[in-house]
């Protein structure tokens, strides 16, 4: 049996009603119980998981009783699982606050977990029994993916893509259209929802979207003559980063494009630059480099230039033209991640490999 928080998103819960077919039963939470008897754990759970939270509580009195709640539902997930071994933690994301409380209390319990999350190929998505992004198990040694490629075809590699657009614009002034991108050549930064567990969690010693932004600041000021770095925002961001976004583009070396589309701008650009975002990822398909500032599970030396400091960030700027990547090693990682890792899943259909739904929910009860 699955047993899983719900998510009242129509594509999250077709995947859980996938995996429940799949496995044959499942328990469906409408909300994670509570239990106020606590573990010698609880407390460290507890803070681990607040300090995550995507809502943090403003004030005493809400973060006390937010505190509880965490308390009583990661009680409640380790009890459980405690009497119920066999059953399989699911959960989307799982990274974050309740969500997070109730993976690590069926942890503990020394049940099998399975995260899962959407992927940045068409048609796939995650399903990990370890975590997602930078806390999956991809691996995190080009040796690995170099070997696999010398025991499969890796030729066909840009099919994966097919089907891959920009994603649609929720706001009126963030478009997906046409326009007249320079022939001044340029790095483009694909800006991510500032609130998303990939910038909260994950940014590295930026520390979130407005130190992100302060870095590139500093690094665009570095570039050559006759270049500049281009931003836009993301389409699926609730709140405008205008207000942080303006000092950056005082002296004319950063400019802010909402309106292009966002794969037009790379494949425009001679180079990508990202916290993580999985426009990174698919920055592959168009043969450009990618600089990373933080935390990716697509960290790997000759995928992507990583940024571990603003010097080293200083660095790759000043000499954009010198930006590289290893094309064999990215065929064989791409490869790898569509017949691997990722699962298949049509959405808006809704159908599903029920075969490989199997295999990832029988590798979540293997020993790790």
């Amino acid at each position: 049996m699955i047993v899983f928080p719900a998510e009242y998103d129509a594509r999250k819960e077709a995947i859980f009603a996938a995996l429940a077919q799949a496995e044959g039963q499942a328990r469906r939470l409408r909300v994670i119980p509570l239990s106020f008897r606590d573990w010698p754990e609880t407390s460290a759970r507890v803070e681990a998981a607040l300090v995550r939270a995507k809502r943090q509580p403003k004030g005493a009195v809400s973060r006390w009783l937010k505190r509880q709640l965490i308390r009583g539902q990661y009680n409640w997930s380790r009890r459980h699982f405690g009497q119920n071994p066999d059953q399989i933690a699911v959960a989307w994301n799982g990274l974050t606050g309740s969500r997070m409380a109730f993976m690590q209390g069926a942890k503990d319990a020394g049940a099998p977990t399975l995260y899962a999350e959407l992927a940045p190929l068409p048609g796939r998505i995650t399903l990990d029994p370890t975590g997602v992004n930078a806390e999956g198990s991809v691996p995190q040694d080009p040796e690995v993916f170099r070997a696999y490629a010398a025991t499969v075809e890796t030729g066909d590699w840009r099919q994966i893509a097919a089907g891959l657009s920009a994603r649609a614009s929720r706001r009126a002034d963030v478009g997906q259209g046409g326009g007249s991108l320079p022939e001044t050549p340029f790095l483009f930064c694909p800006l991510q929802v500032p609130d998303d567990s990939q910038v909260t969690l994950f940014s590295g010693w930026c520390g979130g979207m407005a130190g992100f932004l302060a870095a590139l600041q500093q690094a665009a000021r570095h570039l050559p003559e006759g270049w500049h770095l281009r931003l836009k925002e993301h389409p699926s961001a609730k709140q405008s980063l205008a207000p942080l976004i303006g000092p950056l583009l005082a002296d004319g070396r950063v400019v802010l494009d909402n309106a292009t589309d966002s794969f037009a701008q790379v494949a425009a650009s001679q180079g990508v630059v990202t916290l993580n975002s999985s426009m990174g990822l698919q920055a592959f398909f168009h043969d450009k480099p990618v600089i990373t500032l933080g935390r990716a599970f697509f960290n790997l030396a000759g995928l992507v230039h990583h940024a571990e400091s603003q010097k080293g960030l200083n660095a790759l700027f000043a000499a954009p033209e010198a930006l590289s990547y290893d094309a064999a090693l990215r065929a064989a990682f791409l490869t790898w991640l569509d017949r691997e890792y990722y699962v298949r899943f049509d959405w808006p259909g809704g159908t599903a490999d029920t075969d490989a739904f199997r295999a990832r929910l029988t590798a979540a009860r293997m020993p790790r």
